[in-house]
Order: structure tokens, then C-alpha cells, then sequence
């Protein structure tokens, strides 16, 4: 584990299915870093909006659920588990259903605001690596470290055909092409916290590099700028 004088803050950013999760959990491991996994705070919400009848497409409707919603991040042999209201929502708020909203309900300024207020908390405690989209930009605009990922559409979309066929889904990757495209519209076209590489941050095209190389690299860079 590192032993640092202040916190030590890790930003990955970059659009869906780029790899975010699951290199920000083996980098969270290795260091002994506290993983945060915002997106999974968006779909908790999306998750509990849907199954309440809230209106998706009204941003106060949405706001004054989540002011009513706590959400836990808990860690354990099994990975991260995400607790609603007491509830293990960690699979299902990975439906398609979910995915396909979520999006919309991350698009509301008042949403993204109170997000951002609790996920800068959970980064108050701890030496953390959290994951996201605006995470460099601006929730942990200060971060020691800030890496963008990239990957091409057609990778992207092949991960998560892989991923899903695992689960035991039947998914159609044309479909999930179409979906991550449109997905990234969404996402950088947005006016509250859109899409963008931070200034600072260090791109890696993960296209054709596997999980451990981008893992290594990442490992290096943090290696480079933590204290001696």
C-alpha cells in the first residue's frame, strides 16, 4: 500500500465500455486504494426511478428522489456491492433497462450537482481511484492523477457483447454498437459536465492494449508522481 502525507486522488475518465471499471478496480487493489464507482451511483438512481414511476425526463422529480435515496458502496471478497435503501441493487441496475435511461437521468444539472457533493465526500476519507466521466474535470478537479481512456466503437462494442454472452444474455453487437454511439453523443453533447478530457489528464487508447498492459501503465504514472 502507499503510504502518502496527504490523499492521494486518481481520476479515470472516458466514455462507456472504454474499460474505466474494471482497470479502476485491479489499480484500487493494487494500491490499496478505496474504489469508487460513480457511474454506479447513476444507475442506482435510474434503477430506482424506474421502478417508482419518477419522471426520467424531469430533472426535479429526479432531484427530490435522490435526496430520499442513500447509497452505499460497499466493498467485499466479491467486489463492490451497491446498496439502495438497504437493498443489493448490484446486478439489475446493470439491465438493459437501466442502461438505456441512464443517460437521461445523469443529464440533469441538479442531479450531476448532488452527485458530485457526495462523491467528493466518499474522496474526503480516503486514498481513492474513482471512475466516471467528469471525474478530472470536476469532481476531483485536483486529482494527482488523471488518465482518459479511449477505445473505438467497434472494440467497445465487442467488450460488452463479450461481457453480456458471459452473463448468459443474447445481445446483438450492431445493437450494441448503435447504443455506445449513441451513448457517447449523449454524453459529450450534454450541457451539466459533459464528456471531455480534462487538460491535464493522460489519454490511453485501450483498443488494442489488454487489461493488464493498461493496468501497468497507469501503475507507472502513479508511480512517477507519487511522493518519493
Amino acid at each position: 500500500m502507499w503510504i502518502m502525507e496527504r490523499l492521494f486522488q486518481i481520476a479515470i475518465d472516458g466514455p462507456a465500455a472504454a474499460g474505466k471499471s474494471t482497470v479502476a478496480k485491479i489499480v484500487a487493489e493494487k494500491l490499496g486504494f478505496v474504489y469508487i464507482d460513480t457511474g454506479a451511483m447513476y444507475r442506482s438512481l435510474t434503477y430506482k426511478a424506474l421502478k417508482t414511476g419518477t419522471d426520467l425526463s424531469s430533472g426535479k422529480e429526479l432531484k427530490d428522489l435522490l435526496d430520499q435515496t442513500e447509497i452505499q458502496l460497499q466493498h467485499s471478497d466479491g467486489g463492490q456491492r451497491v446498496i439502495v435503501d438497504g437493498e443489493d441493487v448490484s446486478e439489475p441496475i446493470r439491465y438493459q433497462d437501466v442502461t438505456s435511461h441512464v443517460s437521461l437521468v445523469s443529464s440533469f444539472p441538479e442531479v450531476r450537482s448532488e452527485m458530485v457533493r457526495r462523491q467528493r465526500k466518499l474522496a474526503r476519507s480516503s486514498n481513492v481511484v474513482m471512475d466516471g466521466r467528469d471525474i478530472g474535470t470536476r469532481v476531483l478537479p485536483q486529482a494527482q492523477v488523471k488518465i482518459f481512456l479511449r477505445a473505438s466503437v467497434d472494440e467497445r462494442a465487442s467488450r460488452r457483447f463479450k461481457e453480456e454472452k458471459q452473463k448468459g444474455m443474447h445481445p446483438s453487437l450492431e445493437a450494441l454498437k448503435e447504443a455506445i454511439a449513441l451513448r457517447d453523443k449523449k454524453d459529450m453533447e450534454r450541457d451539466a459536465s459533459p464528456l471531455v478530457k480534462a487538460d491535464d489528464a493522460i489519454e490511453l487508447d485501450t483498443t488494442s492494449l489488454s487489461i493488464e498492459e493498461v493496468v501497468r501503465a497507469i501503475l507507472q504514472i502513479v508511480k512517477e508522481r507519487s511522493p518519493r
